[in-house]
């Protein structure tokens, strides 16, 4: 699991180890993500399945794709699709992604890189692996994370940040035992650099087996813990959480994560992504790629994708026309109103 790496953790700036009167969190739930597919059928695990919307504000969906190793002609992504209402955060660990979107935004990102997108009123993208990907084969693992907006951001104007890996802000724990990039928010002093509408931190830790990881979280966030591969415990409490597994903490100013001794031959550290943001607190109607505040906001996207009202395919990539009803993605699709 490459994504950032640095030969010497010592020579990072620290995590400063707690103050004294520091409350630690404590682990309310873990939840183990199940298997599907998305898009034309490249494996995930949801890691937010069976988590109350309200412990995961302002967070909605979150999909680890892979880690999987493709043979020749087997690396899939999306076609294209519409989303309102909301952000969705693309990570790549390993391998490389494509996207592109109906404003315009787009590019390539690949081990460590972020790709920050924001639908606000509407916007149609694709994300899929580049044909030298397609034809070879190879390695993919990454994550989407999918965040709200409140009320009086759903309707702004798409925007497309494009987060190289060597723009993460680099950390270490005390005794640099663990490994930090943080990708957004501000984070034992150090800010990332995402640009978030909704205050949020995210941030993807390696801890090293027998290690621990204080880190300083802002009391007003809420914070979950996703493994993305090893085990370790989180918590003072120290609840196991093993690969796949998300942990959703309580009230407290500090995240604890600590590393097993022993991991899996082929996971030789714990590597967790941290999440935490300011609660929106607002009503939410979610149905497949929309996420309004209102049953009724929901049926008006449908509506206004028919009608080509969120965007049209770029003529270079051969088509005009809006996508069909029919081609819309149910990904995450919750009864509208729900």
């Amino acid at each position: 699991m490459p994504a950032v790496t640095v030969e010497d953790t010592t020579a990072l700036p620290r995590v400063p180890v707690p103050a004294p009167g520091t409350v630690r969190r404590r682990v309310r739930s873990v939840t183990t993500a199940p298997s599907g597919f998305e898009g034309e059928g490249f494996p995930v695990r949801r890691a937010f399945a069976g988590v109350d919307l309200r412990d995961l504000d302002p967070f909605l969906h979150m999909d680890q794709m892979g880690e999987v190793e493709y043979a020749p002609g087997e690396p899939k992504g999306t076609s294209w699709h519409p989303h309102r209402g909301f952000e969705t955060v693309t990570y790549i660990i390993d391998g490389t992604f494509e996207h592109a979107d109906s404003h315009g935004g787009g590019g390539t990102i690949s081990n460590g890189d972020t790709q920050w997108m924001t639908a606000g009123g509407g916007v149609l993208h694709i994300e899929r692996p580049p044909e030298h990907l397609v034809l070879s084969g190879g390695l993919f693992h990454g994550l989407q994370l999918w965040v709200n907006l409140p009320r009086a951001q759903k309707w702004v104007e798409p925007r497309y940040q494009d987060l190289r890996a060597d723009q993460s802000v680099l950390l270490a724990s005390p005794d640099a035992g663990a490994f930090l990039r943080v990708i957004a928010g501000d984070v034992a002093g150090r800010r990332g650099p995402g640009s978030t509408y909704t205050p949020m931190a995210m941030v993807h830790a390696t801890v090293s087996p027998g290690a621990t990881l204080d880190l300083p979280w802002r009391p007003d966030f809420n914070a979950l813990v996703y493994v993305l591969s090893g085990a370790g415990s989180v918590g003072i409490d120290g609840a196991p959480v093993r690969t796949g597994q998300l942990a959703v903490l309580g009230p407290g100013d500090t995240v604890t994560i600590n590393g097993a001794v022993h991991q899996e031959s082929r996971t030789p550290a714990l590597d967790v992504v941290v999440l935490g943001g300011a609660p929106i607190r607002e009503p939410i109607a979610m149905y497949g790629p929309f996420v309004m505040n209102t049953r009724q906001e929901v049926m008006d996207a449908f509506t206004d994708h028919q009608a080509g009202r969120l965007g049209s395919i770029p003529a270079q990539y051969g088509r005009r026309e809006p996508v069909p009803h029919a081609a819309v993605r149910g990904e995450s699709g919750q009864t509208p109103g729900a």
